[in-house]
């Protein structure tokens, strides 16, 4: 059984205020021609198809005309879960007009989890769709008021997905959330509420031969080689600048031995931080990757985004490097010698704000004008 398991689309989504539609559709190309060439028995999208519950009516529109592109190039069967940043009622009403031995398209929490069942020469293999639910949604699914973590809710859908299983089968789970020992990005919102624990135990998934989850970014596994995240596939924040985007694919052979294999996204924009004097980058190779600059320039340059984005002009951010010693330098000590020394107190200051002590120079120049102060106080 031959699968391709991708994630966190987050159709819709803006990167700093820009538009991500045409990088989407690259994207989507992407994951319809892998499912095309390698001949997969499904593709399996693990949540958060779209970035918000109301997602844009041009974000719909480009999935539903991808999900008929898979439909008509390719023989995959289809298995898809609401994540937290969608409407799991909005993912639950697209499974109606669905082809239920092709598809199996959950929503929402329900007390009774049937798979759907695919064939191989060597028997078959049942997935087990479980979409995010808040706590409160899967009380009233499961009548069960001891629901009150994210481990007890996914706990549920498992037990009942485990209950629904047929005896023999290969097991493949599609879950949405945070396993514990996972690499966690900025861009992913908390599933648990405040003060709340939003990990679950990867011995949640044991008898599963493979878990396609979604809700990290990163490609990465979980507890075991088989409990994985196929990541999103573009980068939606800086601190995942240069990281390669990944879809997995996932052989399952008849003894339930899985092999995965990452194929490489090609995002038509990347996302980037360069670092060094102002002048310098704008030398660098004009680029319409998004960009964070990190300025060297000891002072501040004049219409510094402006002049980048000739560039660059999908540049988002622009710092100085001398504001990342701004954390260390918050938490003011006392005053080195006391307000009675002019000079020990304005060479402090300028340790504090630059992180480095004034030279000589500076020295001679803050003395002379003391001087002067004195002279004019005593001339008064």
């Amino acid at each position: 059984m031959r699968l391709l398991h991708t994630a966190d689309l987050h159709l819709g989504r803006q990167f700093n205020g820009l538009s991500l539609e045409a990088d989407h559709a690259a994207i989507l190309d992407q994951i319809a021609a892998a499912a095309l060439a390698h001949e997969v028995d499904a593709l399996v999208i693990a949540g958060d198809v779209f970035d918000r519950a109301a997602p844009p009516a041009s974000a719909v529109r480009q999935f539903n005309a991808f999900l008929s592109r898979i439909r008509a190039e390719t023989g995959a069967a289809v298995v898809m879960i609401a994540g937290n940043h969608d409407s799991g009622d909005r993912i639950e009403a697209m499974s109606v007009m669905t082809d239920t031995a092709r598809a199996l398209i959950r929503g929402t929490a329900a007390a009774e989890e049937p798979p759907l069942i695919l064939a191989d020469a060597e028997g078959p293999v049942a997935f087990s769709a479980l979409p995010f639910a808040w706590e409160y949604a899967a009380r009233e699914a499961f009548g069960d008021e001891t629901l009150t973590s994210p481990e007890d809710v996914l706990r549920a859908q498992i037990g009942a997905a485990r209950a629904a299983l047929p005896e023999g089968a290969r097991w493949v789970v599609v879950a949405h959330g945070t396993v514990a020992g996972a690499c966690v990005s900025e861009a992913e919102r908390p599933l648990a509420r405040i003060g709340g624990v939003e990990t679950v135990g990867a011995e949640l998934f044991d008898g599963a031969h493979y878990v396609a989850l979604g809700h990290l970014h990163r490609p990465q596994s979980a507890g075991r080689p088989e409990i994985r995240y196929a990541g999103a596939p573009l980068a939606f924040g800086f601190d995942e600048a240069g990281e390669e985007k990944s879809m997995s694919l996932v052989e399952i052979d008849g003894a339930g031995e899985v092999r995965i294999a990452p194929i490489p996204f090609r995002p038509i924009r990347g996302v980037r931080v360069v670092e060094g004097r102002h002048e310098d980058l704008l030398r660098l190779p004009p680029s319409e990757d998004f960009l964070r600059a990190v300025l060297t320039d000891e002072a501040p340059v004049i219409d510094a985004m402006r002049r980048l984005r000739a560039v660059f002009p999908n540049a988002c951010d622009l710092c100085y490097a001398r504001e990342a010693r701004a954390p260390e330098l918050k938490a003011l000590g006392p005053v080195p010698r006391g307000l009675d020394d002019p000079m020990a107190v304005i060479g402090g200051f300028l340790d504090q704000v630059r992180g480095e002590r004034a030279d000589a120079e500076e020295l001679a120049a803050i003395a002379a004008t003391l001087d002067g102060l004195r002279g004019g106080e005593e001339g008064a």
